[in-house]
């Protein structure tokens, strides 16, 4: 029992923190600052300005696509982007379904679910009649596993003590694992990247969105 316990704290340091500067990425940018500094950036990335709009067009993941980036209190907490060409419906099934499989094998993600769209799926009719959703929602992983440790170990130590964490009784071995997996979900829960089927007069086209919700409203305004 107190090496599955071993194998699983590793596992949760190598992968739990909670710091304002380890926020989402998008192209290796933080989603984070002023919106102009973050124009600025993706600029040098090769986006360029859209004459007809406020978006950034250029080439994400083998698409054209625009870019818009989104504010809160003049800090950025969204990047979305949008498929630049519609397509039909069997075209949408197989690029969601890409989209999945790639997140899934991509080690900077994870994810608790999978959602992947079955063969025989009729998703206009789905969209239409039963106002599905279509949608994937990844996280995207801590680089900080030094504050990985620091972290978590003062969470467990503000309950246990050295020794009880050295030699823990089950019960505290089924307590540290979950402490640690709260600890875990509310760290993934700032780092979201997620994408969805939008439809647009019977064609379709994905939109993703790369947000920090560490500078996402939540009611301070109010």
């Amino acid at each position: 029992m107190k090496k599955i316990l071993s194998i699983t704290m590793l596992l949760m340091f190598s992968i739990v923190v909670h710091a304002q500067q380890d926020v989402t990425q998008f192209l290796g940018i933080p989603i984070d600052g002023n919106k102009k500094e973050m124009v600025r950036k993706l600029k040098e990335k090769g986006y360029q300005n859209d004459p007809m709009s406020e978006a950034l067009v250029g080439e994400f993941n083998g698409a054209n696509v625009n870019v818009f980036v989104v504010t809160n209190n003049n800090k950025v907490c969204r990047i979305m982007v949008a498929d630049a060409n519609n397509v039909d419906e069997r075209a949408i099934q197989i690029r969601f379904n890409r989209l999945c499989e790639q997140f899934a094998h991509n080690p900077k993600y994870v994810s608790l679910q999978d959602y992947t769209i079955p063969e025989d799926e009729d998703i206009s009719y789905e969209i239409s009649v039963h106002k599905k959703r279509y949608e994937a929602v990844f996280y995207q992983q801590p680089t900080d596993t030094v504050t990985v440790r620091e972290k978590l170990r003062s969470v467990l130590l503000s309950k246990y003590t050295e020794e009880q964490l050295a030699n823990p009784t089950e019960e505290t071995q089924s307590e540290i694992i979950k402490l640690s997996t709260e600890y875990l979900m509310e760290d993934w829960s700032k780092r979201p990247v997620w994408f969805m089927i939008s439809d647009y007069y019977g064609k379709y086209y994905i939109t993703m969105f790369y947000d920090n919700e560490y500078n996402r409203a939540n009611g301070e305004d109010l």
